[in-house]
């Protein structure tokens, strides 16, 4: 007696294809970061989502790291890289500080960055990063980087998910851009943590990525102070 196997009927408009599995070593948990530097102080920002797609992590995320008493890191994106840099970069300075014994300088530590991420350039860290902190002169710089390490210096800066809409509003209210008879200068510390708050509450109303709280670090010659400011959280 024979036995056959019975085969799924296909219609004429439907084909059998094969099934793509798709894989993507990389993952953006979001998060925004704000830098602001003056003339003897910088102070960053980082909001506490960690999510990914239309899920929540975490509410209490910090997501800068200081590296020395007058160097931050701010670092946003996927977190798995972020924590792999921020480890490596820990270890490079212990082993410059051992090796010179001496902390390694905010500019130093910049450069040393930028050649991290330009070591990595043909599978980078997928992380929009900032460092921050006081240079030789004791002012405020703003140190922000592309993934594979290029690097550039300011006064203010965004990025992260809604460093396209948080960089408008800094370039009005700290850069003064297209303004007339207007001079340029550096903020005071209170004006500067006022705009940094402010930018944050609007980047919570637009940009699902960025909520929950913000942490700031306000690096002085004095050393770092944290401090925290609620978001909206849906």
């Amino acid at each position: 007696m024979s036995s056959s196997v019975s085969r799924p009927y296909y219609p004429d408009y439907l084909a059998e294809t094969p099934t793509k599995h798709h894989f993507s070593p990389y993952a953006d948990n979001g998060g925004s970061i704000v830098a602001i530097a003056g003339d003897d102080y910088v102070v960053i920002a980082g909001d506490t989502r960690l999510s990914a797609g239309f899920q929540i992590y975490t509410r209490q995320q910090n997501k800068l790291f200081p590296l020395t008493k007058t160097t931050v890191l701010g670092c946003a994106g996927c977190w798995c890289d972020t924590l792999t840099l921020t480890r490596l970069l820990n270890t490079r300075m212990q082993m410059y500080e051992q090796e010179h014994n001496k902390t390694m300088s905010t500019p130093a530590a910049a450069q040393m960055l930028s050649t991290v991420l330009y070591y990595k350039r043909f599978f980078p860290y997928y992380i929009s990063n900032m460092l921050v902190g006081l240079d030789d002169e004791g002012k405020g710089c703003v140190y922000s980087y592309d993934p594979i390490g290029h690097c550039e210096k300011a006064k203010y800066r965004a990025g992260g998910s809604a460093g396209a809409l948080l960089q408008p509003l800094l370039d009005n209210q700290v850069g003064l851009k297209n303004m007339q008879n207007v001079q340029v200068e550096s903020i005071p510390l209170d004006r500067a943590l006022s705009i940094l708050k402010d930018v944050f509450i609007s980047a919570a109303e637009r940009d699902i990525y960025t909520g929950d709280a913000i942490y700031i670090n306000i690096v002085t010659k004095d050393g770092i102070k944290s401090d925290s400011f609620p978001l909206r959280k849906d």
